[in-house]
């Protein structure tokens, strides 16, 4: 594998850990993290670093103090605020080491002020189910006993998602995985009907309360969301709306 082509491959890591990525780019990422041991392993070293510094590190939003010694600074240095499509602009124009000091406290104020905007988390979820089609992602434990599918989560994850078998009313469970997108460990639960994958990400969301379902769909794929018992549901598959559907009302039903 090429550097150059590595090089590229490692931005888009970051930004699919980041939940950044189109539904094209995450077939991108995942074919070549297939065929990448370098790469793959970067992208797992990332995601664990990713986890702790989220678990492990507090949070303190800048203080009225540090907000105004920021804008301060950057008056000083003569570099107007602006939005972040202005702000990069004006690097084409700038030179020396007064302007990028300046332009470096201009990109702290911009994330201290305006934060990047939040990507559509139909979308994430919509990519992670793109790229765990590829082959060999879709599963890493094979098993349509849910009584084996269950306890391979322990220990994996900080929390045990709800598994179901389904098989009786038309949806098997052929398998699980782990999976990282919009910020959370997720379990990945895989259902098949007839010839198409589902994929149910499950995640803990102890602020909401039990939910209707909410329905739509991204680049042709359909998705349900749900909240049940403190956990977030998102499937998501190629299933037309109705039988995805369906599977939501069994899955609340069994």
């Amino acid at each position: 594998m090429s550097d150059e082509r590595c090089g590229e491959m490692r931005l888009l890591v970051q930004a699919d850990l980041d939940g950044e990525l189109t539904a094209a780019d995450a077939v991108r990422i995942g074919a070549h993290l297939a065929c990448c041991s370098a790469c793959a392993d970067l992208q797992a070293k990332l995601a664990g670093l990713s986890a702790r510094l989220r678990s492990d590190v507090p949070y303190y939003p800048a203080s009225d103090a540090l907000r105004h010694a920021v804008r301060s600074r950057v008056r000083a240095e003569g570099v107007p605020v602006a939005p972040a499509r202005k702000v990069m602009r004006l690097a084409a124009f700038g030179s020396g080491p007064a302007f990028a000091s300046g332009f470096a406290l201009a990109a702290c104020l911009m994330f201290l002020i305006v934060p990047p905007p939040a990507r559509d988390p139909a979308d994430m979820v919509v990519a992670a189910h793109v790229r765990a089609l590829l082959p060999g992602h879709l599963m890493d434990v094979a098993s349509t006993d849910q009584h084996t599918v269950k306890p391979w989560f322990d220990g994996r994850l900080p929390f045990a998602p709800p598994v179901k078998d389904l098989k009786a009313v038309g949806f098997p469970l052929i398998g699980g995985r782990l999976d990282y997108l919009a910020g959370h460990m997720a379990a990945a639960l895989v259902y098949r009907h007839d010839a198409h994958e589902i994929n149910l990400f499950v995640w803990p969301d102890k602020g909401s309360a039990d939910g209707g379902a909410s329905r739509g769909s991204v680049d042709g794929y359909n998705f349900v969301r749900w909240t049940q018992s403190g956990m977030t549901f998102w499937a998501v598959s190629d299933l037309n709306a109705r039988d995805l559907s369906d599977f939501n009302e069994r899955w609340n039903a069994s």
